[in-house]
């Protein structure tokens, strides 16, 4: 593993109910880049960002953030360290406005300036957030919700984006307007990582990829690389990933 991992996974269990899902998981996720991971149902992706934003704690390991061990920390703490991850499902407060779902986003920044500034720099990144400002969220699309949860999200200015199966649901067009996006917050300094169920998409933009089974890290490498290995096509068909001599 380099030396200056911007996260680092070293031996992480973690799991529900006393049975582990992880099992000794340990990669690097690089500063600057797309990190996707990928591997079939089951395999533990969703479980590996939840033990990244504090939502579930590891049994074992460490989960090192800009050097600082994450394990053990609240949600709350992880999120002023400057890591955001926006939900598999839909996380919008449906009753409110665009404009008050975004403003949410910046819920630990005290200053009325900064949070002003920042939701003028989302307006021009999303046009959508001034476009529908006064509209309820719940009356947007699917696609659309899923933009406003990326502006609401930007709102704390954070470092490491965490992003779970963002294209769930979404149609073909909405679907490029998604990744276009990501590849935008990427450019615009923020490390990403990424648990996508559209691999091939997702992993053509990377610059990294990990590939889970059954708990375990099976492949590591480039985008490009993992996308290309040999056996990545049987993993998705149920097969194991097997080391080649």
């Amino acid at each position: 593993m380099a030396n200056d991992a911007f996260v680092r996974f070293t031996g992480v269990f973690a799991g529900y109910g006393g049975a582990d899902v992880l099992k000794n998981v340990t990669f690097d996720v690089e500063r600057g880049g797309v990190t996707t991971i990928v591997g079939p149902n089951g395999s533990g992706k969703s479980t590996l960002l939840k033990t990244v934003s504090g939502i579930l704690k590891p049994r074992a390991g460490e989960i090192l953030y800009k050097g600082k061990n994450l394990v053990g920390m609240s949600p709350r703490e992880i999120l002023k360290l400057g890591v955001v991850q926006v939900p598999q499902n839909h996380s919008l407060f449906r009753e409110m406005t665009v404009e008050q779902n975004v403003e949410l986003g910046a819920f630990l920044e005290k200053d009325k300036k900064v949070i002003a500034q920042r939701m003028e720099s989302i307006r021009e990144m999303f046009p959508i957030v001034h476009e529908r400002a006064k509209d309820k969220a719940g009356a947007l699309s699917g696609g659309q919700q899923r933009l406003v949860e990326f502006a609401r999200c930007l709102m704390l200015e954070p470092d490491l984006v965490v992003l779970d199966e963002p294209s769930m649901g979404l149609d073909p067009k909405t679907l490029r307007s998604m990744f276009a996006t990501i590849k935008m917050m990427n450019e615009a300094g923020r490390t990403v990582l990424l648990v996508e169920q559209n691999a091939r998409q997702a992993l053509k933009m990377s610059s990294h990829g990990v590939v889970l089974e059954n708990g375990n890290v099976r492949l590591t490498g480039t985008g490009h690389d993992v996308l290309h290995h040999p056996e990545i096509g049987a993993l998705y068909l149920g097969g194991s990933v097997e080391a080649k001599a």
